[in-house]
């Protein structure tokens, strides 16, 4: 065992990562009947809920850099889920919105999410479930790039 490397239990990332894993499975396999993965439910969620919006306006609210979120509406569009148009403001720019098939399968989804989520609260506890939710949204409002590096 390499004794420079911090153990698991102590390093942010990883514990963050890990968990983020286990959850994104047990969700994709409540909306899998409905051939979205996590990701692609919450995108179509997210331009529902919002409206039309740029892919960077989506992917900085989602917390998503542009490539990620590209991999991840491709399958969308090519499936008539999402449409891809040109700005008004900006014609350079793309505008994504929630096709009338991406609003139906977003409602198909949206009774599987709610099962996962009435699930996730029974096992973790409705509290703590609260809690983390709101940990998470201080965590991701936390401005991480003002520290430096250490040695720079």
């Amino acid at each position: 065992m390499d004794k420079g490397l911090p153990q698991p239990g102590l390093c942010n990332c990883l514990a963050i990562r890990k968990a983020a894993r286990h959850v994104t499975q047990y969700y994709d396999s409540h909306l899998a009947p409905t051939g979205l993965r996590t990701t692609q439910f919450s995108i179509l969620a997210r331009l529902k809920r919002l409206g039309p919006r740029t892919i960077n306006e989506l992917a900085a609210d989602l917390v998503l850099d542009r490539t990620t979120l590209g991999r991840n509406l491709g399958p969308l569009e090519r499936d008539g889920l999402v449409a891809v148009g040109v700005d008004p403001r900006d014609r350079r720019s793309r505008v994504l919105d929630v096709t009338e098939a991406g609003a139906e399968r977003l409602t198909e989804a949206r009774r599987r999410w709610t099962d996962a989520q009435r699930g996730f609260d029974e096992a973790f506890g409705g509290p703590q479930a609260a809690a983390l939710r709101q940990t998470l949204a201080v965590l991701v409002n936390t401005d991480l790039g003002a520290a430096e590096p250490p040695g720079q």
